[in-house]
């Protein structure tokens, strides 16, 4: 077992750092995984507001083909290329996220990690799993084996 069977150096704490501070570093890394997630579901409304947009030409199409030529000119003038808020279609509510919101949310994230604990990510969770694990026994293995 040995040195095997301990958390590698970068999934442990550095000497000196406080319960408080890592469950904080942990506190905030959940917090970008929330902020990540919700990134994903933005890309889901941006593909899918797209796609909508572009399943509107068949629906005016089809709407022109069974002589209701008036619904289809409404749909084509007022609705098809609209802005999904002002002055904005979806690519450009998610450039303003990823380069606002999204990117100072992860630079803080990496800063507070470097200041306080040389750049390690997710330390709370690898010493949950220390806690948890059940030494000795297999599929509990603190790192991969091998390499």
């Amino acid at each position: 077992m040995g040195q095997q069977d301990q958390p590698d150096e970068r999934h442990r704490r550095p000497a000196g750092i406080s319960d408080d501070t890592v469950e904080a570093l942990g506190k905030l890394s959940e917090a970008l995984e929330t902020v990540e997630r919700a990134r994903g579901h933005l890309y889901s409304l941006h593909q899918l507001v797209g796609h909508a947009d572009l399943m509107l030409d068949d629906a005016v199409e089809k709407f022109r083909a069974a002589g209701h030529g008036a619904i289809a000119d409404r749909i084509a003038t007022d609705l098809l290329g609209r802005n999904v808020i002002a002055g904005r279609w979806t690519f450009q509510i998610v450039e303003d996220f990823d380069d606002g919101y999204y990117a100072l949310f992860r630079d803080l994230d990496r800063q507070a990690r470097d200041e306080l604990v040389a750049g390690r990510r997710h330390l709370y969770e690898a010493e949950m799993k220390e806690r948890r694990r059940t030494r000795g026994r297999p599929g509990h293995e603190a790192r991969p084996t091998g390499g």
